[in-house]
């Protein structure tokens, strides 16, 4: 059996780990990690532990995915300042659903999903009563156990908010989620990110003080944003969504594309299944030119083509080639073109109305990207828009002589940002 640790260690998936953990995986080994159902969809964050699994289920492991809906009626605290917003029953259901489809489906497409088991907690921590909990769960944890917790003590020095009892609780009840599946599943292995080591050792010690038996933990590094912040699903703000309606594939093989030569070589170990061999070779060359973004590219197309397909990912880096080419757009054929309208941010107008008369500045405040036509006026003022690939420096009116391929204009705003306008 090849050793698992050494290589999630070369792909830069290990942050802490349990002492012992190398001689346990000499052997088959179950072990889970959870996700919680705080939205109807995961994101990049949340494909590195699904990559985890995969890797472990390739080396002859046995992989558990967990979603928590009981869990997520409660909160982690972990990385949070201020409570969470607790969502109804119904919702954490819905999204448990929408959720597990994700996982299945991703993980189908690995060719790995009749081995990885789905498992839901709700589905033995609805059994067991509060009083029972307390009881037989509670009394292996003290106080002063609890608050020494990372995720515990920084909340409790938030004087104005602090930490409710519901979040103070989440230890103990994903503590009870590893004890469960080392009983029923002989699961010995717990993995999360570096935000949930002081749940994973809770665990660890609940299992060792109740049954005497050794199990482990692993963290893998948070993803996080360019400000810093990790990706999180009751966070939306700039998340980056496997749900194709949350965020668009062009978006998402384009944040793939922008990412820095110094993350990318970091990522494509992460975030792909290329060999070592491969991903040195690649390394290797982008080197040598980074100006070819030779890692984003490969990165880019990897990525998208497991989450939205390859057929997909294929048009997205045809579309990409399109619109970052300095080169005019008189010579695209109609059928590209409506590959890039459906695939990038769009609007139509009718021919009656373009008609009337409609001005550029209508158009780019119509589109989202600014939030009041003076916004999109200092734009203009400043060279940042482009229309057909030309820079626009007044708000004109807009004619026919715009119009490229029949009946399209496509807008830029800055160096990144793409709008299709269709006249029908």
């Amino acid at each position: 059996m090849q050793n698992i640790i050494d290589e999630l260690s070369w792909r830069g998936l290990i942050q802490n780990k349990v002492p012992g953990i190398k001689n346990q995986l000499k052997r088959s080994t179950t072990l889970y990690t959870g996700f919680d159902p705080t939205s109807d969809s995961l994101h990049l964050g949340n494909l590195v532990p699904i990559i985890i699994l995969i890797h472990f289920q390739k080396m002859g492991h046995k992989s558990l995915a967990l979603i928590g809906e009981a869990t997520g009626f409660i909160g982690d605290p972990s990385e949070k300042n201020d409570s969470r917003i607790l969502l109804d029953k119904k919702s954490l259901h819905n999204n448990t659903k929408s959720i597990k489809n994700q996982i299945i489906r991703l993980i189908k497409i690995k060719s790995y999903s009749e081995k990885i088991e789905l498992l839901n907690n709700i589905d033995w921590i609805k059994n067991i009563s509060f009083l029972e909990f307390i009881r037989e769960i509670g009394i292996f944890f003290t106080i002063n156990y609890l608050i020494s917790k990372d995720s515990v003590k920084k909340r409790i020095k938030n004087k104005k908010n602090g930490i409710s009892f519901t979040e103070f609780s989440y230890s103990l009840i994903q503590g009870y989620d590893f004890l469960y599946l080392n009983k029923v599943k002989n699961c010995k292995l717990q993995i999360g990110g570096s935000d949930q080591w002081g749940n994973i050792t809770a665990g660890i010690e609940l299992i060792r003080k109740k049954t005497g038996k050794k199990v482990y933990g692993f963290t893998f590094p948070l993803i996080t944003k360019s400000n810093g912040e990790k990706f999180g699903k009751s966070n939306n703000g700039d998340n980056i969504w496997l749900d194709k309606n949350k965020t668009s594939p062009y978006k998402f093989y384009q944040f793939w594309m922008n990412v820095s030569d110094r993350e990318v070589e970091k990522y494509i170990k992460i975030y792909t299944f290329l060999s070592k061999e491969i991903i040195e070779n690649l390394i290797y060359n982008h080197r040598k030119d980074p100006s070819k973004r030779i890692l984003q590219k490969k990165l880019a197309f990897e990525i998208t083509g497991w989450i939205h397909g390859y057929e997909l990912s294929k048009k997205i880096m045809k579309i990409s080639n399109i619109l970052f080419d300095k080169k005019n757009l008189e010579s695209l054929d109609e059928k590209t073109i409506m590959i890039i309208y459906e695939n990038i941010p769009h609007m139509f107008l009718s021919n009656v109305e373009f008609k009337k008369g409609v001005f550029l500045l209508d158009i780019i405040k119509n589109s989202g990207f600014f939030n009041s036509k003076s916004e999109a006026n200092r734009a203009i003022k400043a060279n940042s828009i482009l229309l057909n690939k030309k820079i626009i420096k007044e708000n004109i009116l807009l004619t026919k002589v715009n119009i490229i391929v029949k009946k399209y204009i496509l807008f830029q705003f800055g160096k990144k940002e793409f709008f299709i306008l269709k006249i029908i």
